[in-house]
């Protein structure tokens, strides 16, 4: 199978900026028109991805939002995705034909979801619930008044709301406000106000002495008596050891085995992960999963050519890329607080360098970006490639950050 198209992703957050679940969507090479069997040969690998014969759905409790097509109701790849877990986002004009309505009511007997796009409120009105259980709304900051009527109406009936786009945090209160579900948007890479400048904490300042001490390659007991200095930090990296099955076999106890067993290169990424998940501060949930996410997908993009090394250190830049909004700091304060290597700088300051391209083409994934196809050549990947690589990043990071 030749797969043509990108999954692309965008976050729905809940109204505490948590990730409910991700919208994906197909963004097609534009040489080739998707046929029905490419579509369904998509859904049939997303559920291959994501949805575990052994371990059962890899997502935790997100929920998947595809976008389709009429075509793609009656496939049978649609039986292999989690019926709790997945809604389908449809066009209400694609409705008017009575066979994609049959089709859709009967997905909703199954209990799959069904979101619409592009609904006229006022009309379909009461009939709605039979037909969808989500729908979307586009939020204007213009006439509140309006739209609050029609979202109190939606209110009582069981159809949630999803507002996109959602382009201000005004925009987002006022939502929640108003009694939406959920959110699509950008919003959680812009800092909300207020949450400037927190600078680090007390356990974010010993991660990043850590991470120095690592880059320096100070011997392991200058690192055991650094790690405990943290309680919680020791109790981390153990659990992390012991979890992980470095031990093989039998427990590690001491900081100084645990410390052996990692080796420098892999504590590096692990204290980079940690220094994101030590932030306290009011930073969205949001966009810590989305540095997690970036960092794990750039680091399995860059796996096969530049092998596990190198991969490793993308990784720490996919994380780095973000962590100036999660640590409420500018970028250039960040890089003045930490040494990085020459490359992890390059790939951040100008996404240049050799593990520059990997980290552009795991942002494109999540914004959407019609660079996708064009950064996935230069880098000699295939759509599959890369779309296997953004379903497992997406569920490894299910487990690090709950």
């Amino acid at each position: 199978m030749h797969q043509s198209h990108f999954l692309v992703r965008e976050p729905l957050l809940d109204p505490q900026q948590r990730v409910v679940g991700y919208e994906i969507t197909w963004q097609q090479d534009p040489a080739h028109k998707p046929s029905l069997e490419d579509l369904e040969d998509l859904v049939g690998f997303v559920a291959a991805q994501v949805n575990d014969a052994e371990r059962g759905w890899l997502l935790k409790d997100k929920t998947l939002f595809l976008q389709a097509v009429p075509g793609m109701l009656s496939t049978d790849a649609m039986y292999e995705m989690p019926p709790e877990h997945t809604v389908l986002s449809l066009k209400t004009s694609e409705l008017a034909n009575p066979d994609t309505l049959s089709a859709v009511q009967a997905l909703r007997a199954g209990g799959v979801g069904i979101l619409l796009r592009e609904a006229d409120l006022a009309r379909v009105g009461s009939r709605l619930g039979t037909i969808c259980s989500f729908v979307e709304v586009r939020f204007t900051g213009a006439d509140v008044a309006s739209q609050a009527r029609t979202y109190a109406a939606l209110r009582t009936s069981n159809v949630r709301m999803v507002g996109r786009p959602v382009t201000t945090w005004a925009d987002f209160d006022a939502c929640a406000l108003l009694g939406l579900d959920a959110f699509v948007g950008k919003l959680h890479l812009t800092p909300r106000p207020g949450t400037e400048g927190q600078g680090l904490n007390p356990s974010q300042t010993i991660i990043l002495q850590l991470m120095q001490m690592v880059q320096a390659n100070a011997d392991v007991a200058q690192l055991e008596s650094m790690l405990k200095r943290d309680a919680a930090l020791s109790y981390k990296l153990l659990r992390y050891i012991n979890s992980a099955g470095f031990g093989a076999g039998r427990e590690v106890q001491s900081l100084k085995q645990a410390i052996q067993l990692l080796g420098y290169q892999p504590m590096y990424r692990w204290l980079t992960l940690l220094l994101a998940t030590a932030s306290t501060s009011g930073f969205s949930p949001v966009l810590l999963e989305t540095a997690v996410v970036r960092g794990r997908l750039a680091e399995l993009l860059g796996q096969k050519a530049l092998g596990k090394a190198d991969a490793e250190n993308i990784f720490v830049a996919g994380m780095f890329s973000l962590l100036d909004r999660l640590l409420g700091l500018p970028m250039k304060e960040v890089l003045e607080t930490i040494q990085l290597s020459e490359e992890v700088v390059r790939a951040l300051l100008t996404r240049g360098g050799k593990y520059g391209p990997y980290l552009a083409l795991a942002e494109a994934c999540e914004l959407n970006s019609n660079l996708v196809s064009s950064l996935a050549a230069a880098v000699n990947l295939t759509p599959e490639d890369v779309n296997k690589a953004h379903l497992s990043a997406l569920a490894w990071t299910q487990n690090v950050t709950t």
